[in-house]
């Protein structure tokens, strides 16, 4: 039964204070109308004895307190789902932003969900392809992963996101894959850009896209990635369909909720971020995962930047914990002209193992992804001694790892925007590279693939 109140008391910003309510529950949604019977949606935020805090997803402009009412609905933010959501494009709060109708639900989902059960989860081991040499060769993404791309203010993570979502697929199984994008806090021009992007190409077909601008309520910005993951799980538990969850950027949702937890007044945790980050965190990323019984999967990629490229601020640090790995933007190879500007030696995918192989990628998959590792770590030691030491004081076995990690970081880390590698192209460019090094070198790939794969010096 939705009950109404007369009784809001105070307005402190984007926060009310109601008194005198009763039967009100936290995260419920409410509503308050104001005199001229225009209508703003706020969420309780605070329960304490008979009075609730809420906080408004609008302004607070204009509101009168001794005429304006509230009445509480009964549930929390939901969202409502269909298969039509797919070439779609919402807001922050799941309304259609494209000029196309209402979606026709299906059914009206809470957006808080729950983390997945440990114990109903099955294990990540099918490989997905997202046409990037770096990752697909060497930090390679699992269906049913977590993994988290690290990026710095200014460095090109918005065009990664968007030729991920464009690219990826599972070998095989095109059909039924599915992109459900995030955008959170950006900019209008960057809502543009991915919206078009994704027209552009065609790949908003299958793609649901939910943007939430940075002009939007912080409280908004908390929802956001909420709507796209629940969209996710009835695309991937309800369809049947294997899904790739893209949220950028994490750091602006973390801002939102350390602004709401000051205007709640709560004590403050590391950097004035609240104690329950991590949490909080977990709370969406183990939203992602296979589900025992279930065809579909849900892939997760959390895109973030980190404040002053601060690996150990409480954001990356904390989201490291949570995921399975993660992927290194770096700002020396973006100033090289190096794109996608992907720092391999540092970037981990601790499932990497689990998608590669025989009737995944390739049998020479894990050897290659092993000695490129190794071969481009010597390369670069060789290339400080050279700066430190000079040329003449390298032998020529150092002078070709000095060449091979030159070559490497133009040829296979760079690649553009728009070059779609498969698997296959992949591997055969890493073998021509290791071809620069002498067959005593290659310690670490099986002597019959050496003998199968390697490129013949003419």
């Amino acid at each position: 039964m939705i009950k109404e109140y007369r009784t809001i008391n105070e307005v402190s910003g984007p926060l009310m204070v109601v008194r005198k309510v009763d039967g009100v529950t936290y995260d419920e949604l409410a509503e308050i109308e104001l005199p001229d019977g225009s209508v703003r949606r706020c969420k309780v935020l605070e329960v304490d004895g008979d009075n609730a805090v809420v906080q408004l997803f609008e302004s607070s402009a204009g509101i009168n307190l001794a005429q304006s009412k509230i009445r509480f609905l009964g549930h929390s933010l939901e969202l409502a789902v269909s298969g039509d959501m797919l070439g779609r494009v919402f807001d922050g709060m799941g309304h259609p932003i494209d000029g196309g109708p209402e979606i026709l639900a299906e059914a009206h989902r809470d957006i808080n969900g729950l983390p997945m059960n440990p114990a109903a989860r099955d294990y990540p081991s099918e490989f997905i392809q997202t046409g990037i040499s770096t990752i697909d060769g060497l930090n390679t993404l699992v269906r049913g992963q977590k993994l988290p791309i690290f990026s710095g203010s200014g460095l090109p993570h918005a065009n990664l996101a968007a030729q991920i979502a464009r690219q990826a697929k599972v070998l095989g199984s095109d059909s039924n894959f599915a992109v459900v994008f995030a955008a959170v806090g950006i900019t209008f021009e960057e809502s543009e850009f991915f919206v078009q992007e994704f027209r552009r190409t065609g790949a908003i077909d299958r793609t649901v896209l939910f943007t939430n601008l940075a002009d939007d309520p912080a409280v908004e910005r908390i929802a956001t990635p909420r709507m796209a993951l629940t969209a996710a799980e009835y695309l991937a538990f309800d369809r049947g369909m294997h899904v790739l969850v893209i949220i950028t950027d994490i750091t602006n949702y973390a801002e939102a909720l350390r602004e709401v937890s000051a205007a709640r007044k709560e004590v403050p945790g590391r950097r004035g971020y609240p104690g329950y980050l991590y949490t909080d965190l977990a709370t969406m990323y183990e939203r992602a995962g296979r589900r025992r019984g279930f065809e579909g999967s849900i892939t997760m990629i959390p895109i973030l930047t980190m404040p002053e490229d601060d690996k150990t601020h409480p954001i990356p640090d904390l989201t490291g914990y949570i995921t399975e790995g993660q992927i290194i933007l770096s700002r020396e190879l973006y100033r090289k002209g190096i794109i996608p500007p992907v720092d391999v030696l540092p970037s981990l995918s601790r499932l990497k193992d689990k998608g590669i192989g025989v009737g995944k990628t390739r049998e020479d998959h894990s050897g290659t992804m092993n000695q490129l590792f190794a071969a481009y770590a010597t390369g670069k030691e060789a290339k400080e001694l050279m700066t430190i030491l000079g040329e003449s004081a390298l032998s020529s076995t150092d002078l070709l790892y000095a060449k091979f990690a030159d070559e490497f970081e133009k040829r296979y880390v760079a690649q553009g925007n728009d070059e779609n590698r498969s698997i296959d192209e992949t591997l055969d460019l890493g073998w021509e590279l290791l071809s620069i090094l002498p067959v005593t070198e290659l310690k670490r790939i099986k002597p019959e693939y050496i003998e199968k794969y390697l490129p013949k010096k003419k």
